[in-house]
């Protein structure tokens, strides 16, 4: 915990400093939540097709799901889905062409969560 999730458009493959993007998120995350650094886990899954209303093409997505132990208020996970918004404002270079589309969110962690670490 925490666990984060980030879906982006195979078209932002080289627009997106992902590496860059979670090495800065696991700080404001741990600040944000008091959760341990050591314990922030970032993956990033490309998706191949995209498509937003009634178009298949020019449009590209973020989205950033971080899921977190209970018990941080709402306006905690508020306030870190809007420092993820700009965190990825500043790791995404304009993608030329593309409508882009980028959400994230804070969510409780359901209670059967469980981890092995080894």
């Amino acid at each position: 915990m925490p666990q984060i999730t980030v879906d982006y458009s195979e078209s932002l493959a080289d627009a997106f400093d992902r590496r860059g993007f979670a090495g800065a998120l696991h700080p404001v995350v741990v600040e944000t939540t008091a959760a341990k650094l050591e314990a922030c886990k970032t993956q990033f899954r490309r998706t191949e097709d995209t498509v937003v209303g009634g178009s298949d093409t020019g449009e590209a997505i973020v989205h950033v799901t971080i899921g977190l132990l209970a018990g941080r208020t709402d306006e905690t996970k508020a306030k870190l889905t809007g420092q993820v918004l700009q965190l990825v404002r500043e790791y995404l270079k304009p993608a030329e062409g593309l409508g882009l589309h980028v959400s994230a969110e804070t969510r409780d962690l359901d209670p059967s969560y469980q981890k092995f670490d080894s």
